[in-house]
């Protein structure tokens, strides 16, 4: 086939099948400019790790002011191009001042990136050094992303979200949602494989292993066959939770108790007490047991576990 007929054939998918299309349309966000700002994004929160030459005291003022500028800048064009794209009534005034709330954003998005830090050191004896963790972890990425995104989120910016999420999701494997709640000391051992959804919500001292999915049972529907919009679909995740690698759970009705263990290829979509343990027992079935009876000694003043400790889910 020559180069002529190929345009041509083109050409005429490009009236056939136009709901793919972007012609005549507005400018819309920049991939290369956003896994820019992405970049950017990291050296801010983390000053002075990701530098090719070392930052002192003195220059670090410097360095963040011309950064911070520059960032302001970029994000304002990103952030006026998508709103332009779904018809905002004044995308250059809401454009700045959504870049200027992320902005302002950043020390308490540091101080909860942190948290998520001393997690990651503190749950994996083989950390050898906080500086490890932020240099060498894919969580940190993947984590503070979804962070910064979800600031754009709830301002309810398109488009740039799930754009800065998946720079982390390409970077690392790990699909967080910018949509997704997510408390402090948070941590993503190994961090590949996750899949994590828009109303899924995080406690605070959660630790999550490796292929976990925070997932949706199934979607509701219209009356023309489409899935509804904005209704919650995800589950819940309360305070001091483990999930071991391969779990899925399931469901915006799920909610797994606070100080529960979710063993590894477990399938759920059924919430549990707090102080469950859940784990497979073969044939898709799941055991559920309170975790408190196992270290409960005669004498010790600690609650009893409940009469019949096990069922199965």
């Amino acid at each position: 086939m020559s180069l002529e007929r190929i345009k041509a054939a083109l050409l005429a998918s490009y009236t056939e099948h136009g709901g793919i299309n972007h012609v005549d349309g507005t400018n819309l966000p920049s991939e290369e400019s956003v896994n820019r700002l992405a970049s950017d994004f990291m050296h801010l929160l983390f000053p002075g790790f990701f530098e090719q030459t070392p930052l002192t005291k003195d220059g670090v003022e410097g360095a963040t002011v011309a950064r911070l500028e520059s960032v302001f800048a970029r994000l304002t064009v990103e952030t006026e191009k998508a709103l332009r794209s779904v018809g905002d009534p004044a995308p250059a005034d809401n454009a700045r001042a959504h870049a200027m709330a992320l902005l302002e954003a950043l020390p308490a998005v540091r101080r909860i990136l942190q948290t998520d830090v001393e997690a990651a050191y503190l749950g994996d004896p083989a950390a050898r050094s906080t500086d490890e963790i932020i240099l060498a972890y894919p969580c940190v990425l993947a984590i503070s992303l979804q962070r910064v995104a979800h600031v754009l989120y709830d301002r309810k910016v398109p488009h740039l979200p799930r754009m800065l999420t998946e720079y982390a999701h390409e970077r690392t494997g790990t699909d967080i949602h910018p949509g997704a709640q997510i408390g402090s000391h948070f941590f993503i051992d190994h961090c590949t494989g996750v899949v994590i959804g828009e109303t899924a919500r995080i406690g605070d001292h959660v630790k999550i292993y490796q292929g976990v999915t925070l997932g949706a049972r199934s979607f509701e529907l219209d009356d023309h066959g489409n899935p509804v919009k904005g209704v919650k679909r995800h589950p819940d995740i309360e305070d001091h939770v483990t999930i071991y690698p391969g779990a899925t759970i399931l469901g915006g009705d799920t909610v797994i108790g606070a100080h529960s263990i979710i063993g590894s290829n477990v399938w759920m979509m059924k919430s549990v007490p707090p102080h469950s343990i859940v784990y497979y027992q073969g044939e898709a079935t799941s055991v559920v047991r309170d975790q408190r009876h196992r270290s409960k000694k005669k004498g010790d003043g600690s609650d009893a576990a409940p009469s019949g400790a096990d069922w199965v889910i």
